[in-house]
C-alpha cells in the first residue's frame, strides 16, 4: 500500500530499507576504521573517513533519486545509458588506477564510471523488457538487450576489469529470468560464455558441447538458433586460449592461485593465503575489535577493500560474520520482496536487477575470501571501501524504495 503523501521523504516507499541500508553502511565505516587500526600508519588508516564523506553525498544522492517518479526515470533511461558509454570511454583515455584505467579523478575523488554503466544498464533493460506482456521466447529476439549489455561489458573488459564486466552478465541474466523469458532460451544466450571458461580443457568442454547439442536437439529449437549457438560455442571454446594470452599477467595469476594457491604463495597467492589464516584465527568469538593481528601487522592485503570480510572473521569470529550475513540476508530479502510486489513492469525489473547485482557481489566477495571464488575485486556491498560503489548502492535502494512506494 502507497504511504502518506505526507511522510517525512516524499517518494520513500520501504523505511527499513533505507534503515538497513543506513545501518550496513555505518558498520562497513567501523569495521573500515577496525582496518586501518595497523602497527605501521599507512593510507589505510584513514579511508573510514573518506568512506563517511561518500556516505554523506550518497545520502543526499537517495534524497534526490528517491523523489524521481518511475516514468520519469523510464524516460530518462536513454540519456542516462548515453552518459554512462561516454563516460566508459572516457575513461579508457584519462583513467588511472592500479591494473587498470577505472577511475576518472576529480580533485582528491575518484569515480569509477563502470558502476554508473552498472545503473544505466539495468534502466535499459527494464525499459527494454519491463513493459512485455508476454516473454520473448526467440533467442533472436533478445538482440537489443543482449546489444545494451555487450557495449559496456566490452568497455570494461578493455580497461580491463575482469569482475566488473561479470557484473553485466548477470545484469543480463536476471533481467531475462525476470522478464520470463525461457530458461531454455537464457541457456542457450549463455552457452558460448561457458564454453568460452571451460574451452582451457578440452575434455571438459566437449562434454559440455554435447549437453549443449542434446539440449538443442530435445527442445527442437529453430534451425537457425540451433546452428547460431552451436556455432557460437565452438567459437568460444577456440577462442578460450587466445583470450587467456591478452588477460592482463595480474588476472591471469588471480585465477591460476585460485585453483592453487601455491603456485604463487608470495604473489597472487599472497592474498588468499592471508585471508585464510585470517578468517581461520577468528575462531568464535573473534580475535577483539581492532585487534587481527594478520591485519595490524599488515600481511592481510587490501583489507580495507576487497577483503574487508576477512577483517570480520578475523575479529569478530563466527558470530560477527553470521550477524554481518543476517543483515545483509535480510536486507535482500526486502529487495526481492519489493521488485515482487511491484506492479509496475519496469520498476520490479529495476528492484530485481539490484537484488541480483548486490547478491551477486555478496557471494562472489566472500567467496573469494575463502578461496571457493577467483580474486576479481569485487566488493562487499555497503562494508567495503569504495566511494562510487556506495554512491550508486545508495542510488540503487532509492529506487527500489520508490518502486515500492509506486506499487
Amino acid at each position: 500500500m502507497r504511504p502518506e503523501r505526507s511522510s517525512a521523504l516524499y517518494g520513500l516507499g520501504d523505511s527499513t530499507l533505507l534503515g538497513g541500508a543506513l545501518l550496513l553502511a555505518a558498520l562497513g565505516i567501523g569495521m573500515i576504521w577496525s582496518a586501518g587500526q595497523v602497527d605501521l600508519p599507512s593510507a589505510v588508516t584513514g579511508a573510514w573517513r573518506r568512506q563517511l564523506v561518500w556516505l554523506v553525498i550518497s545520502i543526499v544522492a537517495f534524497a534526490v533519486a528517491v523523489r524521481v517518479p518511475m516514468r520519469w526515470l523510464e524516460w530518462a533511461t536513454p540519456w542516462i545509458y548515453a552518459l554512462s558509454i561516454f563516460l566508459l570511454l572516457a575513461v579508457l583515455v584519462v583513467g588511472g588506477g592500479p591494473n587498470t584505467r577505472s577511475w576518472l579523478r576529480f580533485g582528491g575523488f575518484s569515480f569509477q564510471p563502470a558502476e554508473l554503466a552498472k545503473l544505466a544498464t539495468i534502466l535499459l533493460l527494464a525499459r527494454m523488457l519491463g513493459g512485455r506482456k508476454e516473454p520473448q521466447a526467440r533467442l533472436f529476439d533478445l538482440w537489443r538487450p543482449v546489444a545494451a549489455v555487450v557495449v559496456p561489458f566490452l568497455l570494461v573488459m578493455a580497461q580491463p576489469d575482469l569482475g566488473s564486466a561479470l557484473i553485466f552478465v548477470v545484469i543480463l541474466v536476471s533481467a531475462l529470468f525476470w522478464a520470463r523469458v525461457p530458461l531454455f532460451t537464457i541457456f542457450m544466450l549463455v552457452s558460448p560464455g561457458v564454453s568460452l571458461i571451460l574451452g582451457f580443457s578440452a575434455a571438459v568442454w566437449g562434454v559440455w558441447f554435447v549437453i549443449v547439442i542434446l539440449g538443442l536437439y530435445l527442445r527442437q529449437s529453430y534451425m537457425v538458433e540451433a546452428v547460431a549457438v552451436a556455432l557460437a560455442n565452438l567459437a568460444a571454446g577456440a577462442l578460450a586460449t587466445p583470450l587467456w594470452n591478452r588477460l592482463a599477467p595480474y588476472q591471469q595469476r588471480r585465477l591460476l592461485v585460485f585453483l592453487d594457491p601455491e603456485v604463487d604463495p608470495r604473489g597472487a597467492g599472497w592474498h588468499l593465503i592471508q585471508s585464510k589464516v585470517a578468517i581461520g584465527s577468528g575462531g568464535v568469538t573473534g580475535q577483539g575489535f581492532g585487534q587481527g593481528p594478520q591485519k595490524r601487522l599488515a600481511f592481510l592485503p587490501e583489507q580495507h577493500t576487497d577483503f574487508i570480510f576477512s577483517v570480520v572473521g578475523e575479529e569478530l569470529g563466527l558470530i560477527g560474520v553470521l550477524v554481518f550475513l543476517v543483515l545483509l540476508a535480510w536486507f535482500l530479502r526486502r529487495v526481492l520482496r519489493v521488485a515482487a510486489e511491484s506492479s509496475h513492469g519496469f520498476g520490479s525489473v529495476v528492484a530485481f536487477c539490484f537484488f541480483a547485482v548486490w547478491f551477486a557481489h555478496l557471494v562472489i566477495n566472500i567467496g573469494m575470501t575463502v578461496g571457493l571464488m577467483p580474486v576479481t575485486g569485487l566488493p562487499l556491498p555497503f562494508i567495503s571501501y569504495g566511494g562510487s560503489f556506495l554512491l550508486t548502492t545508495f542510488v540503487g535502494v532509492a529506487l527500489v524504495c520508490r518502486v515500492a512506494y509506486e506499487t
